[in-house]
């Protein structure tokens, strides 16, 4: 049996993404509202930094991944205009049928499409910006995944990874407290899951930090790799472009 992380616990790999699948089932409801009481609204700032970096353009073709309740694909779907296009999409339906409907309420009318990461249903060199904003984390294979992301882009496209990363020394001890102590608290009491909200604090502190996703970026066929700390290294947006 070849077994991966879930968290803190070591399961069957094969099982991983079912599990992963049943804790955004159980968080989708609730989503947005525990995005910006965990941050306390900082979710906001992050993607809005991510968008500018993003530098997308009229006409372009931009692929969201793990996309959920849509965020990134909201703010893309204009800059791209009519005669571009944003893929939404997401392994888990759940999440992605909150984020259809907040599209769909907003008057924004774009592909949506569950599908896997590590499996990616388009062809070679189709898009010019490809989007993963806290889903890298969840792939059972990130290498694997990062390979599909560099596959679908165009030559010289980028791709655009925000993720929780390794937080400043001389915060390591608050944010422990805070993700361990008071995050499953918020939690239930909002959610009615204490134990989703632990599994995503856990599944911050297995993910690669920002050197090493740097590295793995790199060895998965980007030939420029850059990362921008925002808010003391809680989270950090990774650019890469492909060769």
């Amino acid at each position: 049996m070849t077994t991966t992380h879930f968290g803190f616990e070591s399961v069957d790999e094969q099982d991983k993404a079912r599990r992963v699948r049943s804790v955004f089932d159980s968080v989708a409801p609730k989503y947005d509202v525990m995005n910006d009481l965990m941050s306390m609204g900082l979710h906001r700032a992050w993607k809005a930094y991510t968008v500018l970096v993003a530098n997308v353009k009229e006409g372009q073709q931009v692929l969201d991944i793990a996309g959920g309740t849509g965020d990134l694909a909201l703010a893309f779907a204009p800059k791209v205009g009519a005669t571009g296009r944003v893929v939404h999409t997401d392994i888990n339906e759940a999440m992605l049928r909150e984020g259809r409907n907040r599209l769909i309420d907003a008057g924004v009318n774009l592909p949506t499409l569950v599908c896997d990461a590590e499996h990616l249903p388009f062809a070679d060199a189709s898009f010019d910006v490809v989007t993963v904003a806290f889903g890298l984390r969840n792939m059972t294979h990130k290498d694997v995944a990062l390979k599909e992301m560099n596959r679908v882009l165009k030559p010289g496209g980028k791709l655009l990874v925000l993720e929780f990363s390794k937080v400043a020394k001389p915060l390591e001890k608050l944010y422990d407290w805070y993700s361990f102590k008071v995050l499953p608290k918020i939690g239930k009491l909002v959610a009615n899951d204490d134990v989703s909200y632990q599994y995503l604090a856990e599944s911050i502190r297995m993910h690669p930090d920002q050197e090493e996703l740097k590295t793995l970026m790199q060895n998965t066929g980007f030939g420029h790799v850059d990362y921008h700390n925002m808010s003391g290294g809680v989270v950090a947006l990774h650019v890469g472009i492909k060769c």
